[in-house]
């Protein structure tokens, strides 16, 4: 049966897709990692800087952190 509620379009993982590639060419292509202890330490240190203190164009210039705390204030 053919699903109609759009999943598996291109579209689903569009976000997800952006996300890893800043990941890759902000972090790890500079990084280099040379073993998967320190490209986990690494990982969680660059998602506290993307989540807490880069600014994103796309949240009007602000961090995710602060785009959630502001959510949670009006609901």
């Amino acid at each position: 049966r053919i699903s109609m509620d759009g999943r598996g379009h291109w579209r689903d993982n569009v976000h997800i897709e952006r996300l890893w590639r800043t990941v890759k060419y902000e972090d790890i292509y500079l990084q280099g990692y040379e073993n998967v202890r320190s490209l986990k330490r690494g990982l969680v240190s660059y998602f506290v800087f993307y989540n807490q203190y880069r600014f994103h164009q796309n949240l009007d210039y602000e961090t995710p952190d602060q785009r959630y705390r502001f959510r949670q204030r009006i609901w």
